[in-house]
Parts: C-alpha cells; sequence; structure tokens
C-alpha cells in the first residue's frame, strides 16, 4: 500500500486529496493545525498529525514522528491568499503571513522530510498557482500572493536539483470553489482533487525523466515557469 503525506489538508483541495487517495487505496497521513481540521482528517480514516507550517517545532516534531517512513507521495498543500493588487504595498504582516505560510513553511518542513521520500524514489509535490508562473502573466492582481508562488516553484526546482532521487513537482490545482478561490471559481474542489489525484497517480506510478522538475496543471499539462 503505498503511502501519501498531506501537510495541510484539514479543508478544501487538501481534504479532497485526503478522501480521494483514501478511496483509492493509499494510506493517507494527513497534518492539520486545529483540532477540528485533524478531527475532520481523523473522519475520513486518515493517519493524521498536528502540525503549523509556520511553527518550526512543528516541522521537527512530525519528522521526529514520522522518522523511518517511506513516502511515495509528499503534497505540500498549505497555503493563504492576500488580494491587494499591485503596486499596493503589502503590510509588514501581511507579508509574513502569505511568505511564512506559502514559502517558508515549505522551505522548513519539506527538508526534513525529503530522506524519507529519497529513500521511496518518491515524489514531492506543491499545490503552487499559475499566477505564480513569470511567463504567463497578464494580471497585477493579488501580487504578494504570486510572488510567494513563484517563490514555491523556485523551492520546487531547488529541490529537483539537489535531490536525484525524488521528481519534484508544482502542481496548478485550477481555479477552485474553495474559501480562496471562492464561489465564483470554474472548478469543485472534488473536480480539482481527482484531476490532481490522477497526474500525481500517474507521476508515482509511471514516471518520466522530463517529469522531474516540472510545472503541471491540475490534469497533467505542463504549464511555464
Amino acid at each position: 500500500m503505498p503511502t501519501v503525506l498531506l501537510l495541510g489538508a484539514s479543508r478544501g483541495i487538501g481534504l479532497e486529496l485526503a478522501r480521494q487517495f483514501k478511496a483509492q487505496g493509499w494510506r493517507v497521513v494527513a497534518t492539520a493545525r486545529s483540532a477540528q481540521g485533524l478531527e475532520l482528517l481523523d473522519n475520513e480514516g486518515c493517519e493524521t498529525h498536528q502540525l503549523d507550517v509556520t511553527d518550526p517545532v512543528s516541522h521537527s516534531r512530525l519528522a521526529w514522528v514520522l522518522d523511518g517512513e517511506k513516502l511515495q507521495l509528499v503534497v505540500y498543500v498549505a497555503g493563504v491568499i492576500d488580494r491587494a493588487p499591485a503596486p499596493e504595498p503589502p503590510s509588514q504582516a501581511a507579508f509574513d503571513h502569505v511568505m511564512h505560510t506559502n514559502v517558508w513553511g515549505a522551505m522548513q518542513t519539506l527538508p526534513q522530510i525529503l530522506p524519507m521520500v529519497a529513500s521511496a524514489h518518491g515524489v514531492v509535490a506543491c499545490i503552487s498557482s499559475a499566477m505564480g508562473s513569470l511567463q504567463d502573466i497578464n494580471s497585477s492582481s493579488a501580487w504578494l500572493y504570486r510572488v510567494s508562488k513563484a517563490a514555491l516553484n523556485m523551492v520546487v526546482r531547488c529541490i529537483h536539483t539537489a535531490q536525484p532521487d525524488i521528481t519534484a513537482v508544482a502542481l496548478h490545482p485550477g481555479w477552485v470553489q474553495t474559501e480562496m478561490g471562492g464561489p465564483q471559481a470554474t472548478l469543485t474542489p472534488v473536480q480539482s482533487a481527482r484531476s490532481l489525484c490522477a497526474t500525481l497517480t500517474r507521476l508515482c506510478t509511471q514516471p518520466r525523466e522530463d517529469d522531474r522538475g516540472s510545472f503541471f496543471n491540475h490534469d497533467g499539462t505542463r504549464i511555464a515557469w
């Protein structure tokens, strides 16, 4: 039974990924920050661990608990948004909140998990956004969020370069009807997670050399960095 670790899975896309991987027979290990989030994941049959991606003690505790695991797939789902457009200067509080959650959390948590992925020659995927693409930009909306996702994409590229035994990828989930995406979005969480699961399963079971260090849409098509 393959194991997936979902980092930040108590709502939206993360919760749907937990449900769908569980339904497909995966062992699902999932994290949440709050007791309520952990209870939701427990009810889905997941193995749960508390994790606040902005707390370094929390990162180390998770790595200690999982020490010795072989992880076929790790998905960094945690993310927040700030909607202020350019060139409106973000406050320090907004900058710290978005960058710590979307970037610093990944840079703190993933390095401690990578040996467990490398031992399985597995996949590390970060839920990014097409809004972080430097080549395909036609709007200045939510510029702090865009900057954070561009930085997260660089995290993926650096892991790719440093870890030859791991397939590291960034994934755009689509525009999804979550708290972040809003009710006007074009995909439901179920639809996005179904597509993401198919893409991630293919990456794990039928890997190709050119998958490594790539940026994919939820349906497996490629996105320009």
